[in-house]
């Protein structure tokens, strides 16, 4: 009997793991290839290249993390808002050497003066819900999507989210609306 919960605990956190797929994954956006001698991302012909992203690692995040660095699990940049200028969407945790620790999805603007850092525009998850975060991509077009893993109740292990929702938000007008997309296998 106790090979067999091993066994099956074993099982859960491989499952688990295949679920939220590698941490240090990256979403990434699609760049236009530059002419040789150009700036990256240049556009031939026009004056200055386009401004730089945010920098995810450089961002302070409303996260109390009790002492441990936040980790940026994940991210990605575009023009979300039409404005012109990238900004950059970070998935961030507390660091844990063990174990997930629950997720935020942070929009943040350039910063507003050189050498400052990005600041935090939008929060779409905030770590407070508990829930991990998968599936996670930006489009140019003012869209951010994600797969959110969460817990029905307490008595669920950490190691096994028993909910999973696709979500979207997209820029409109001046903020992100929320659209949960349709459940897997729902009329």
């Amino acid at each position: 009997m106790h090979w067999i919960a091993t066994a099956a605990a074993l099982a859960a956190v491989l499952l688990g793991a295949a679920l939220l797929g590698p941490g240090d994954a990256t979403a990434t956006t699609t760049v236009t290839a530059s002419a040789p001698g150009s700036a990256p991302g240049s556009v031939p012909g026009a004056g200055a290249p386009p401004a730089a992203a945010p920098d995810p690692r450089a961002a302070r995040y409303p996260v109390d993390c009790g002492g441990t660095p936040v980790d940026v699990v994940r991210q990605a940049a575009a023009d979300l808002d039409g404005d012109g200028r990238p900004e950059t969407v970070a998935v961030v945790r507390c660091h844990s050497e063990t174990g997930t620790r629950p997720s935020g999805i942070y929009v943040l603007a350039p910063p507003p003066a050189r050498g400052a850092a990005p600041r935090v525009t939008a929060t779409l998850v905030d770590p407070g819900q508990r829930m991990s975060v998968t599936g996670f991509a930006v489009s140019g077009t003012g869209t951010v999507s994600a797969t959110l893993l969460g817990y029905s109740d307490g008595k669920v292990p950490r190691c096994c989210p028993d909910l999973r929702r696709a979500v979207e938000w997209r820029w409109k007008g001046g903020k992100f609306a929320l659209t949960a997309l349709p459940v897997a296998g729902s009329v």
